[in-house]
């Protein structure tokens, strides 16, 4: 297996080799190029987002800029997705998000995991674990999601939440770490 299967498979690989690295400077270019894109240019930064992305739904699809991703490939947006300034995805595993998702500004998700071992963290090798967020959820400002959480449908998380385990439906989730603080009817 080459280094990139095993990221993708979520064994532990190596962060260091040089076809990894290699395919994330060229998506840094791509975003670079994103981000240097006037507000006003709506098509070409959908395209690149066409582009870039692993699957975008219908619709208004607006990510304001700046937007950050290790891969790109590995996103996958559903239909009306909305994401304010300084979004950062770490798209080492899958990154799913469902239809009519909002995300607020300098949100951050992540998929890659590291030791808390030093010895081993030092080795470069990590893993990587996927996030799922369902259809209808609203993320608030600086939020961050951790590796393998799945957000269910008709969700809430409230600004600042550090989101470490997974989500039902129909909640409101807030706090570090994030916890239900009321059911939506």
């Amino acid at each position: 297996m080459t280094e990139k299967e095993k990221m993708l498979s979520g064994q532990l690989y190596s962060a260091v080799d040089p076809e990894l690295l290699q395919e994330l400077n060229a998506v840094k270019n791509i975003i670079h190029r994103y981000n240097a894109l006037p507000p006003s240019a709506a098509a070409e930064r959908l395209a690149i987002l066409q582009h870039l992305l692993g699957g975008i739904g219908d619709d208004a699809l607006i990510i304001n800029q700046p937007f950050y991703c290790d891969y790109g490939k590995q996103i996958r947006l559903g239909k009306r997705f909305f994401a304010n300034f300084n979004l950062t995805v770490l798209d080492e595993a899958p990154v799913t998000i469902g239809d009519d998702c909002f995300i607020g500004p300098n949100v951050s998700i992540y998929t890659a995991c590291h030791s808390t071992d030093p010895v081993e963290r030092n080795s470069r090798r990590e893993w990587a674990e996927p996030v799922v967020i369902g259809n209808n959820v609203w993320i608030g400002g600086s939020v961050t999601i951790l590796p393998g959480v799945t957000i269910g449908n008709n969700v809430t998380v409230g600004a600042g939440a550090v989101v470490t385990r997974d989500v039902p439906d129909n909640v409101v989730v807030a706090g570090n770490p994030a916890k239900v603080i009321r059911h939506i009817k």
